[in-house]
């Protein structure tokens, strides 16, 4: 762990192709540090003007659609989002990289506070630049049917 902020025990369960790759690389240091709650060490995976759409689209958590572009908004995003979070944990079933992208498809599990948890199953697109630091980061997953396993603590 790193930094102040690193408290949170969430998880990478990986089942996809351990095969190298810069984007595929980049998507699980990525994942691993959102598992442990370290914004710092995500925050500097990220490119100055990288564009972050978790989920692509407009949502609750970015009703423009537009996304977050650059540390500064990505960390916001972080502060907003990912950092109300208790847990989250990361199954990756499989992993396709081409050119400079990786597209995993798997679910996150999201444990809240309260003890509720949610599923948000997806396609999840990594985009690194020549220096293997991300520039986009794209989750194709559906706020009302992640929102629809929410089950409450019991």
């Amino acid at each position: 762990m790193s930094g102040p902020e690193a408290t949170r025990r969430g998880s990478v369960r990986w089942d996809a192709t351990e095969a190298e790759h810069p984007a595929r690389r980049a998507a699980r240091a990525s994942m691993a540090a959102v598992a442990r709650g370290a914004k710092a060490d995500w925050l500097a995976l990220f490119a100055a003007d990288a564009l972050v759409q978790d989920p692509v689209g407009p949502s609750p958590l970015d009703p423009s659609g537009q996304g977050h572009r650059g540390t500064a908004a990505i960390g916001a995003f972080w502060d907003s989002v990912i950092a109300g979070a208790a847990s989250l944990h990361f199954h990756v079933h499989d992993s396709f990289a081409a050119g400079s992208e990786v597209a995993n498809t798997g679910r996150i599990r999201t444990h809240l506070p309260d003890g509720a948890t949610m599923d948000a199953d997806g396609v999840f697109l990594y985009r690194v630049d020549d220096s293997g630091l991300l520039i986009s980061m794209r989750a194709f997953w559906e706020f009302d049917r992640a929102m629809a396993t929410l089950t409450p603590n019991p």
